[in-house]
């Protein structure tokens, strides 16, 4: 099966209500060993990226990333291709219910289309590596004026095996309430979907926005790679 067969093969009626339920949804084994494997073996080869990030030059945490440049390598294409169409519902659904005049297309050609009409070239997928002492600083990645409200993540190196520490970390930040700390760990392969700025929410009053981040905790040991996928392009 290829990568476009397994993501149209999942639950996505369970993905899109964790989504809507709680900002972020999981799926196991969308790449296989040897495609994890790839990308990480690809991390030295300068030819593939655009530029590189020292996270503690600019105080974001302790690790580097990587940014991708056109045209993307294969699995990093077939990913934004085949799970933009499958979000994009649920993002003008939120767009809809908070009452934002906002819609986004059906397809990626369509939303970066939108990107590049309003100034925003420069492809956003990105590979990160932490090593021991590594860690992320909460934030959010939206890049421009013109960003996809939902982005996701691929694990490519096996926690307890590869790494310790490292567990991925949501915070959710309700209006008048204390924040909310959310810490998963998924396992070599699997894809975290989840929001990029915020989710609606429903009150007494209608829906509300909440506001989330993401990051990493401190590695305790060896090195802990990740694909990120950001639909749209950067500024």
């Amino acid at each position: 099966m290829d990568l476009k067969e397994r993501i149209d093969s999942l639950d996505w009626s369970r993905l899109v209500e964790g989504m809507n339920e709680k900002g972020f949804a999981s799926a196991a084994n969308i790449l296989t060993g040897a495609e994890c494997d790839e990308l990480v073996d690809q991390y030295s080869d300068d030819n593939l990226y655009r530029k590189t990030i020292i996270m503690e030059h600019h105080g974001y945490g302790l690790g580097e990333y990587k940014y991708y440049q056109y045209p993307l390598p294969g699995i990093v294409q077939q990913l934004r291709d085949s799970v933009y169409p499958k979000l994009a519902p649920i993002a003008n659904n939120w767009m809809r219910v908070l009452n934002i005049d906002k819609q986004f297309p059906g397809n990626l050609p369509g939303l970066l289309e939108h990107c590049h009409v309003n100034g925003q070239l420069r492809p956003t997928p990105l590979i990160l590596r932490y090593s021991k002492g590594g860690y992320n600083a909460l934030h959010q990645d939206l890049y421009g004026d013109m960003y996809f409200p939902m982005q996701l993540v691929l694990f490519l190196n096996e926690p307890g095996e590869d790494y310790e520490g490292g567990e991925f970390v949501l915070v959710e930040q309700r209006p008048r309430a204390q924040s909310k700390a959310i810490v998963l760990k998924p396992q070599k392969g699997d894809m975290l979907l989840f929001t990029a700025n915020f989710r609606p929410v429903k009150g007494s009053k209608g829906y509300y926005r909440v506001n989330m981040k993401h990051g990493v905790s401190e590695l305790t040991a060896g090195t802990r790679h990740t694909l990120g996928i950001i639909f749209h392009d950067a500024a």
